[in-house]
């Protein structure tokens, strides 16, 4: 009986493990998102010490809840000693993660290159940026990085990387999942479709509506027509 308790706690500790790290993908995916669009301010006329400090602290935060994911993600799937009924489950979000990762590293390049181009770190500076006629910065954006909040319970205890330390860690955390499991990306599958696309019969239904054309007779009687030859004709009608 103490041996069937404690199964059934582990499964259902396995159970939160793997629903934390859905929560903790989905908080990752908000907050790289939030980054790259406060990043987008760099350089403009919105660019300020306070769109910076507001992009390190939602870098931190997103550094905290990606690390964390990694591990937790790692230790679900090297339990190889048997088959994990959620196992596909975890490998999907092992597949979103190595995106993510990906596309934030390439942000964080991004960051860089222009606080290179474009630093503020006296008032003189200010004249090299760009005047794109926007108004308002990144505040409202860092606001919604802020409430995205870290599934863990205890907060994770790694420091924040400088920027160029943070990509080469990212280097690292991508070549450590690779190389520690074994999970062909090509045979991971979608839950869900990535947006809902209409068959072909429904496309041609909506093109047949966009292609209507009301055609006039001599004695002011009006008809609609929709049939594809019907149409060219009113068409050259109309022209001539």
């Amino acid at each position: 009986m103490n041996r069937w308790r404690r199964s059934v706690g582990e499964i259902q500790a396995r159970k939160k493990l793997v629903s934390e790290c859905e929560q903790a993908q989905a908080a990752f995916i908000k907050l790289s998102a939030c980054f790259q669009q406060m990043a987008t301010c760099l350089g403009s006329n919105t660019d300020s010490s306070l769109l910076r400090d507001e992009l390190e602290e939602t870098r931190g935060q997103a550094h905290k809840i990606c690390t964390g994911l990694q591990r937790r993600l790692l230790e679900l799937l090297v339990e190889t000693e048997q088959k994990q009924d959620d196992r596909e489950q975890v490998e999907r979000i092992w597949v979103l993660l190595l995106s993510a990762l990906e596309n934030f590293q390439q942000q964080l390049k991004r960051v860089i290159a222009l606080q290179e181009l474009f630093p503020i770190a006296v008032k003189k500076d200010r004249q090299a940026l760009i005047n794109t006629g926007a108004s308002g910065g990144g505040t409202e954006v860092a606001g919604r990085a802020a409430m995205v909040q870290s599934p863990w319970v205890v907060t994770e205890c790694t420091e924040k990387p400088d920027l160029q330390g943070h990509v080469l860690e990212i280097e690292t955390l991508l070549q450590e999942m690779l190389q520690k499991v074994n999970v062909p990306l090509w045979s991971v599958k979608p839950m869900q479709k990535a947006w809902a696309e209409g068959t072909q019969e429904e496309d041609d239904d909506i093109l047949e509506e966009m292609m209507e054309v009301e055609v006039v007779a001599p004695d002011g009687k009006s008809s609609c027509c929709s049939h594809s030859k019907c149409r060219l004709r009113c068409i050259f009608c109309l022209l001539n």
